[in-house]
């Protein structure tokens, strides 16, 4: 019977902490699609302090979403298209939809590269979150995957840019009453798991140095640099990204397969010495795949 469980599928799967749930119950609340929620208020101008893009969809270049639309899909969406070939008989070839997946890996550009990003950058690269923000018009930041909070995005810009995205919000009927309830669990995250997220990382090295180590598995170390831990199985290895996922889950271990030879692991605050359990796990799983008749 597995007793233990470790989830490395998503830093998504974070639980909210014993002080978001007494914040969120004891927040204070009111009408924020009045703007007087007061738990609301202090979030934005703790982000705004905080502060002083977005993702792309792949369309042919001749595809009705493309050409007659006028721009719907960045302009109500969000979502930057990116164009590829068309065939003759409007079809896209597979090649190139593959070679326009921007697959960044975790990875952290240099501060001269970055436009928007999120905390996990600014503690990779030492930087305060203003600084590297500073030249963009606007920033979405993410609460609810390493700093734990249950639910929950902050868009930050300008006054004229917010009250136009809270027009664009309400139109979409996306606005929410006593969200306070919700902000209250985003500022303890802020106040407590904000600084942990350093140590994320330093136990995502930890990890992919480890595994580094074993039989059939090959890690870029060098390449993580945040959280997340991209492991692939080596060519002519009787490892694959199933097998070991099925092994590991009998140890309560839970891990995401990208693809037939690759696993993405991601560390966040709820993961402390199930570093250590989850390598000896995956080398007794290694093992077992190998040499599967040894005693």
């Amino acid at each position: 019977m597995v007793i233990r469980s470790v989830d490395l599928r998503s830093d998504t799967v974070t639980r909210p902490t014993d002080a978001m749930r007494k914040a969120m119950a004891s927040a204070e609340v009111d009408d924020d699609i009045l703007g007087y929620d007061p738990t609301a208020r202090h979030l934005e101008e703790e982000m705004a302090k905080m502060t002083v893009r977005g993702s792309e969809v792949i369309l042919g270049d001749n595809s009705h979403i493309h050409v007659y639309e006028n721009g719907g899909i960045s302009t109500i969406g969000g979502v930057h298209p990116k164009t590829i070939k068309n065939e003759e008989d409007g079809t896209m070839d597979l090649g190139d939809i593959e070679a326009a997946i921007r697959d960044p890996k975790g990875s952290t550009l240099s501060i001269y590269k970055v436009d928007l990003l999120g905390e996990h950058t600014r503690q990779a690269l030492g930087v305060p979150v203003h600084r590297l923000v500073e030249a963009a018009d606007s920033v979405s930041v993410c609460l609810s995957k390493g700093l734990g909070a249950p639910v929950g995005t902050v868009i930050v810009g300008s006054h004229t840019f917010i009250e136009k995205a809270k027009t664009l919000r309400k139109t979409l009927g996306g606005g929410m009453r006593q969200i306070g309830v919700l902000c209250a669990a985003a500022l303890v995250a802020l106040q407590e798991n904000l600084p942990k997220l350093q140590f994320d990382h330093k136990k995502a090295k930890l990890l992919a140095e480890g595994l580094n180590q074993m039989k059939g598995i090959r890690i870029n170390v060098a390449a993580v640099e945040t959280n997340m831990i991209f492991m692939d199985m080596e060519d002519g290895s009787k490892l694959t990204a199933e097998k070991l996922r099925k092994s590991l889950t009998e140890c309560g271990i839970l891990v995401l397969p990208g693809n037939s030879s690759r696993i993405r692991m991601v560390i966040y605050h709820h993961i402390t010495s199930d570093v250590h359990y989850t390598l000896s796990c995956l080398q007794q799983a290694g093992q077992a795949i190998h040499e599967p008749n040894r005693n």
